[in-house]
This record gives structure tokens, C-alpha cells and sequence, in this order.
């Protein structure tokens, strides 16, 4: 309310200028591919590599070989690197679905109390055959069909006075005496009332893949979070609803039989019935180097259409770079121009594309550059030999499966805008290039927009170049300056979302200006920026703005240059001649 000023007097009034900017909100890399398990088409954060092989496990076994996958391989080198959080969205060929629970059988008679889900989808999930197989298991109490990927469950401390059980979730490949306990429930019920029942303790929700407008989204199914990482409550058949009459006896059902008959017995079971093989029908995978345009890990190019919309999503899903290891130009190009697409229409993420098979030539890589046209997308070439840490041996990957990596490490040490690239921050993780490129081979690479991947003796193999996939030169040529664009607006978007349905005064203007001038300064004191100038006032917010309930603002930058070719002149000079000339 204005204040109003009368009578004589002494009016004092405050202005607070001190406000504090917010911090950025942290946004990782995204990465689409097969994964070992894990859910499918649902983007899942994983925090690090340890979670990653928890969530999505690592490898595989395909005829007589072990095999990785390279979304595996570039989440490790990613975290090694530095960095803090990944995307993982799973895709498939074909159908895949859940593992159920054997029969959990009741205190009473042989019916099924309840049912567990796994929240992975895909056969791997199996170690047993039908509801009423446990597994068939060693001697040592093992599961034939147990695994590092699978789970088991047991059921024990059975309390009929108070109508509770505990419930451990075990990995499959454990035995009586090494048990690998996952997750302990103790005290779960039965009662759909109770804080305790097992739907609420454990959770019971699960997703699905639904298309409303032409954009796929994840749609989640249930009414209790799922608090276990491993599996979700399908089903609850013997539900127990007061369990205990006024007296702290057990009550009865209909038919007047104990309620206490409804809770399970002390036992152990497994799961079946999942379907979903990540190993191809009738045919063998190709992996590493071997991938072609008939098959890329055992997929094909539509295996990652619907991932893709998913992710197309910016409100539900934040990421500053994307890859797709596997997936290059060549042979797959609908998929990697899909890839543009949504970055483009995002506006806050980069594609590190990747443009050719293993053993392609210098030639053929600059063709497939030359088909495409963005600044929110780069590559790299050619191929590189990386150590897989869950294979304990040397593998080949296109370089996109590094570049996160490479990515993380420069903006740890520096910012999204310095160059990730050169002796300081493009160190690849590789023992070696799939060919030593000349200087005249980085030449025509990098005048075709392909970035040159390097190897110089003493210091092994490095991203040298930065270049986007945009044709018409421009400051957004360069990554660093299109990754610069991503963070600012990152940040600027955030601030702004605030301002929504506030009232179009000065006073909101001041509070855009006073978070983002701020921003910008520390920007141009970590060499993100050479200036800039924000505008945000009378000159355009007009009152026609401001009566189409507009507010308008303009952010002026000029961004800072990296030094890619340094020319040293040296001149030599007769004894006695002057220097100072």
C-alpha cells in the first residue's frame, strides 16, 4: 500500500539491495543405450558408477564371450572423470516385462498372499520357472539359475500376536551361509490401514510408456512410492484389516477362520515369468568394433525412437549433453538427426554425435559431417581403444562413449565454457587412436567441422578440436560458446520461472536484474564472458508490452574467444642490429 505523507513528520523507509543470487541448479549428461537390466524407456539418474551397475549391471554373456555394453563403458569413464550425475535411459528390442514372485504361500492353506514385481524388466531377472518353483538350488542353499543381476526373497519372524512378518530382498546368486542382503523389512503387515503395510513400506508403484500429443511420456501407475530400489508390491491377496479386536486378541475373517492364517510362513522364494532378452534371436550381436548398420549392440534404429521423445520432454527431464554410443551417422541417420531435433528444440542440451563405423576412412568422415547442420550438436573421430574396467581388457568405442567424460573433467577443473579440449582438459581415457592422425589429417578433419582426436608422444591420445556441427562460421561454431548459451540460459530460464504471474513493475524487473547481473559478473570473472549488458526496463516494456502481459528482456553477450592456433613469428636477426625494431 502506497504510503500516504500528510502531516509534518519523519518517515524513514528500508530498500534491501542484499539480496543473494541463487546457485545454478546442477544439471548432468544423458545417455540413451542397451543396458544389462534396469527399467526400460524410463529416464533413471543414476550418482555413480557403483549405482549404475546396481541399477543396470555391466556384463553380459553372448555365445562363449563376456561382453559390455557402451553405455556401461561411458558411464565409468564419465564418473572416473568427475562426474556427478547421469541420465540413463534403458532401450530394447522387442517386448519386456517384470519378473513376479513364486506363491508366497499363507500360515494357512496353499494361497498366494502377496505378490512382488521387479522394477527391472527382462528374462535376466528369472531364477525359476513357475509360481509354485522356488528354484531348484544346490546343496548349499544357491540357486541353480542365481545371478549378481537376479533377486530371491525369504520370509521370517513371523508374529501372529501382533500380524506382522520381515521381508528380506536377496541377491540371486548368494547361499545359506553368504547371504547378500539387499533390503530388510521388519514389521510389515497385511493391514491396508497400517503405516506398516507392506504396500506403503515397500511401495507399489510402477511406470508405463503412453503417447498423448504426439510426445511419449512416462506414466506412473499406483498409490505408494516405491521405497525399495529393487522391487514394487504387484498385489496383496490376504489382506488382514484390524487385525486385532479391542480385547489385543486376533480377529477373524467372514468365514471366522484366524485372521492370523492370512500371513505368510516362514520361507524363501524367487522370480519368474519376465520376458525380454537382451541377447538377439537367431542371430549374434555385434559388438565394439563390430557394429554395423544391421546391428548396433543388438538393436536397431527404431529401438530408440520412443526414448528419444521421452527425453524430448525439458520440463520432466534436466541434462546438458546427450550421447547415444553406437549410434553414428552412416548407417543410422534418422536416429542421429532425431537426436539434433530435440536438442535443438530443447535449447539447453549438446549431442556428442558420433558419424562412422569402426575402420571407416578420413574421407567418409568428412562426407558424414557435411550432412549435417547445428550447433547443438559436435563429433569426434576416429575410433579409440579404451580399458574396460568390468572386462579387465582393452575394447574399441566410437568417441562418443569418452566424451562425456572428457566433458566432465573440463567443466570440474574449469566451466561449461572453456574448451574441452587441447593438453590441459581434452585427455581421453584410450591406450590408443584407431589411426595417428597427421597434421594434414587434422586439417582436413577440422576444416570439415569433424573435431580430430589426437595422439602426441608423452601425453597419449586427445580430443583436439571443439568445433560444432554448424557450417556458416559464427561465435556458435565452437562448443565451449554453445555450452556457454546452455548454462546461461539454464540459469536465466530458473530465474525467470519465478517472475511467472508476478505483477509487471519495477519491482519484479529489479529482482531478474538483481539475480542475473550477478550471475553474468561471476560468468565474466571465471572468462566465460569479454561483457555484457542485461536490459529489462521502460525502453522495452512498453505499455503495449505491459498490457499484453508481457515482460521482456534482453541479455547482451559477448563471449570469449579460445586460442586455437597460436603463430609464433620468430626472426632472425645479423649481430649488432637492434632488437627494439
Amino acid at each position: 500500500m502506497a504510503e500516504r505523507i500528510v502531516s509534518p513528520g519523519v518517515f524513514q523507509r528500508e530498500t534491501d539491495e542484499s539480496f543473494i543470487s541463487p546457485l545454478p541448479v546442477e544439471v548432468g549428461a544423458a545417455i540413451i543405450g542397451p543396458t544389462v537390466k534396469g527399467p526400460v524407456e524410463q529416464p533413471t539418474v543414476v550418482t555413480s558408477f557403483s549405482d549404475y551397475k546396481r541399477k543396470f549391471g555391466t556384463t553380459f554373456l553372448s555365445g562363449s564371450d563376456n561382453f559390455e555394453f557402451l553405455t556401461s563403458i561411458s558411464a565409468q569413464k564419465f564418473f572416473a572423470n568427475g562426474g556427478n550425475s547421469m541420465l540413463v535411459t534403458r532401450v530394447v528390442s522387442g517386448a519386456f516385462t517384470s519378473a513376479q514372485s513364486t506363491t508366497v504361500a499363507a500360515s494357512s492353506g496353499s494361497a498366494n498372499v502377496f505378490t512382488l514385481k521387479t522394477i527391472g524388466k527382462g528374462d535376466i531377472f528369472n531364477n525359476a520357472t513357475a509360481s509354485s518353483d522356488p528354484g531348484t538350488q544346490f546343496s548349499d542353499g544357491s540357486l541353480v539359475s542365481g545371478s549378481q543381476d537376479n533377486l530371491r526373497f525369504a520370509i521370517s519372524g513371523i508374529n501372529n500376536s501382533a500380524g506382522t512378518f520381515n521381508l528380506e530382498i536377496r541377491r540371486g546368486d548368494d547361499n545359506t551361509i553368504n547371504t547378500n542382503i539387499l533390503e530388510t523389512y521388519i514389521g510389515v503387515n497385511l493391514d491396508p490401514e497400517s503405516d506398516n503395510y507392506i504396500a506403503k513400506r515397500i511401495g507399489d508403484q510402477f511406470t508405463t510408456v503412453t503417447s498423448y500429443e504426439n510426445q511419449e511420456m512416462v506414466v506412473v501407475s499406483g498409490d505408494n512410492p516405491n521405497v525399495s530400489r529393487y522391487v514394487y508390491v504387484g498385489s496383496v491377496s490376504k489382506q488382514t484389516p484390524q487385525y486385532l479386536n479391542n480385547d489385543g486378541s486376533v480377529a477373524t475373517n467372514a468365514a471366522n477362520f484366524s485372521l492370523s492364517g492370512s500371513l505368510p510362513s516362514a520361507q524363501s522364494g524367487s522370480f519368474f515369468n519376465a520376458a525380454g532378452s537382451i541377447i538377439p534371436s537367431g542371430r549374434a550381436g555385434f559388438y565394439f568394433d563390430k557394429i554395423t548398420g544391421v546391428d548396433t549392440q543388438g538393436l536397431q534404429a527404431d529401438s530408440y525412437t520412443k526414448a528419444i521423445n521421452i527425453l524430448g520432454n525439458k520440463d520432466e527431464y534436466r541434462f546438458n549433453t546427450i550421447t547415444a554410443p553406437g549410434i553414428y551417422n552412416e548407417d543410422y541417420a534418422t536416429t542421429v538427426n532425431l537426436l539434433v531435433e530435440m536438442c535443438e528444440t530443447r535449447g539447453d542440451a549438446f549431442y556428442v554425435a558420433d558419424l562412422v563405423k569402426y575402420g571407416s576412412t578420413v574421407a567418409t568422415t568428412t562426407t558424414e559431417a557435411g550432412e549435417l547442420n547445428t550447433n547443438f550438436a559436435g563429433a569426434y573421430w576416429p575410433w579409440i581403444q579404451t580399458p574396460s574396467t568390468e572386462l579387465s581388457q582393452n575394447v574399441w568405442a566410437p568417441a562418443s562413449t569418452v566424451m562425456q567424460g572428457v566433458y566432465a573433467f573440463n567443466d570440474n577443473v574449469a566451466a561449461p565454457w572453456f574448451a574441452p579440449a587441447g593438453l590441459n582438459r581434452g585427455g581421453i581415457p584410450a591406450t590408443r587412436a584407431e589411426i595417428k592422425l597427421t597434421q594434414g589429417l587434422r586439417d582436413t578433419l577440422y576444416d570439415a567441422k569433424v573435431n580430430p582426436i589426437a595422439t602426441f608422444p608423452r601425453t597419449g591420445v586427445v580430443a583436439f578440436g571443439q568445433k560444432t556441427l554448424q557450417t556458416k562460421a559464427s561465435a556458435l561454431d565452437r562448443i565451449n560458446v554453445r555450452r556457454l548459451l546452455i548454462a546461461l540460459k539454464n540459469f536465466i530460464g530458473d530465474t525467470s520461472r519465478t517472475l511467472v504471474f508476478e505483477q509487471n513493475t519495477t519491482v519484479t524487473r529489479n529482482r531478474f536484474l538483481n539475480a542475473v547481473n550477478p550471475y553474468l559478473e561471476s560468468v565474466q570473472q571465471r572468462q566465460g564472458l569479454f561483457a555484457f549488458r542485461v536490459v529489462m526496463d521502460e525502453s522495452n516494456n512498453t505499455a503495449d508490452v505491459v498490457d499484453r502481459n508481457q515482460l521482456v528482456g534482453q541479455i547482451l553477450l559477448q563471449p570469449t574467444k579460445t586460442a586455437e592456433f597460436i603463430i609464433l613469428d620468430y626472426v632472425i636477426k645479423p649481430t649488432g642490429a637492434s632488437l627494439t625494431e
